[in-house]
């Protein structure tokens, strides 16, 4: 089983505004480029998406569900999933291994990470196999980092790096040590 990340930042390693907002994300987009980033060929990969609360919450605010495959929430707090989630979202409130056993059971074969905390854990877990990075042509200057302390260092293996006229810069890594 693979648990994979495919994850955008800035260019000082932040995934979100402290207060959580994304949308520096999308304001140096061109309305006119239709380049996804090889998001549809990473997804058409992935057979479950796990993602903390935190993003949850935020996927939520979209207009429209963004998903096709099955959602798992890692929270300890929510019981109750908003009526047009259900269905298409479960909510799990164990340790990472009984998650493991949970997706393995269901047969998931690759897993997108989301969110900054579950990555993190997941890391810190030494599950996490690979990591597609993209890098945002933008400072914001403090907010949510997308990597938080380890025990030990991860190494990771560049397999490529990509960059876009946009200005982004994708990096791909396996990681050697998980």
């Amino acid at each position: 089983m693979k648990f994979s990340v495919f994850i955008a930042t800035s260019l000082d390693g932040y995934i979100a505004r402290p207060d959580g907002d994304i949308e520096w994300l999308f304001a140096n987009s061109d309305p006119n480029d239709k380049e996804d980033y090889g998001y549809a060929d990473f997804m058409s990969t992935v057979t479950c998406i796990v993602m903390g609360r935190n993003t949850f919450e935020k996927v939520l605010s979209f207009p429209e569900w963004p998903y096709d495959k099955p959602v798992i929430v890692i929270s300890k707090t929510m019981t109750i999933l908003p009526e047009s989630c259900v269905g298409k979202v479960e909510i799990f409130s164990g340790t990472i291994a009984d998650l493991q056993k949970v997706l393995e059971d269901k047969g998931y074969e690759r897993i997108y990470l989301d969110g900054g905390k579950t990555i993190q854990s997941f890391l810190q877990a030494r599950i996490v196999t690979d990591i597609v990075l993209t890098r945002i042509p933008v400072l914001i200057g403090s907010g949510l980092p997308l990597f938080g302390s380890l025990d030990k260092d991860l190494k990771l293996k560049h397999l490529e790096t990509k960059s876009y006229s946009s200005g982004f810069v994708q990096s791909k890594y396996e990681i050697e040590n998980s």
